[in-house]
């Protein structure tokens, strides 16, 4: 009986298919942009997209799998949440390792590269973004694809600021900044998808340990 809150009905199937449907939207939207975001991030020498590039992947990685755990049980879609959540660390630790070396090399990024693609960026993540509006409260899988699709989106107008500050100062330190905001964002998202999907690991198991 402790397992009936995972049992589907009608209304719980309906409401998967859609879900589904628009994950998969947002997997093949952020894979898309992933490729031509990494490709424009190494032309531009901009940190910063190169970030959001990884977003993009993560995200869509992010998608696959919640595809791949829906319907299943609330201790596995925990436990992916969990994966995600660490992976997503460790995204933020590569980016702010990567903000360090680009700020000691002095690197100087292409502001038009950076202001199109961040625009074509936002775009795609605001489209992603409305698609996910309904499903933004839930269990702690639903959750970390949210929490993705937010920072993506604010990640992606602070591209867009930065593209501006390197071509009003000529420099490449709005980009760095940017960059180190979003290994910050990076960082905190990965923290609230592990608590959440810690504590719903536990809300999973504690109907195994009631007695009968």
């Amino acid at each position: 009986m402790g397992q009936c809150c995972d049992c589907e009905t009608p209304e719980s199937r309906l409401r998967d298919a859609a879900y589904r449907r628009i994950l998969w939207i947002a997997l093949f939207i952020n894979a898309g942009m992933f490729l031509a975001e990494i490709g424009a991030g190494l032309m531009a020498g901009s940190v910063s997209l190169q970030a959001d590039a990884l977003d993009f992947l993560g995200d869509a990685g992010n998608y696959a799998v919640s595809l791949f755990v829906l319907g299943m049980a609330l201790g596995v879609r925990a436990k992916a949440a969990l994966v995600k959540g660490l992976t997503m660390g460790l995204v933020g630790l590569w980016v702010a390792g990567s903000t360090v070396w680009h700020a000691l090399e002095g690197t100087l990024p292409g502001a038009g590269v950076m202001g199109a693609v961040g625009f074509a960026a936002l775009v795609a993540n605001g489209i992603v973004f409305a698609l996910l509006w309904a499903w933004r409260e839930g269990d702690s899988n639903m959750r970390s694809v949210w929490v993705c699709s937010r920072n993506d989106l604010i990640g992606n107008v602070a591209v867009l600021l930065a593209a501006l500050g390197v071509f009003g100062t000529k420099s490449g330190w709005p980009d760095i900044a940017v960059a180190a905001v979003m290994a910050a964002l990076s960082l905190q998202g990965a923290w609230a998808i592990v608590h959440h999907a810690l504590a719903d690991l536990q809300a999973s198991a504690t109907p195994e340990q009631m007695p009968s």
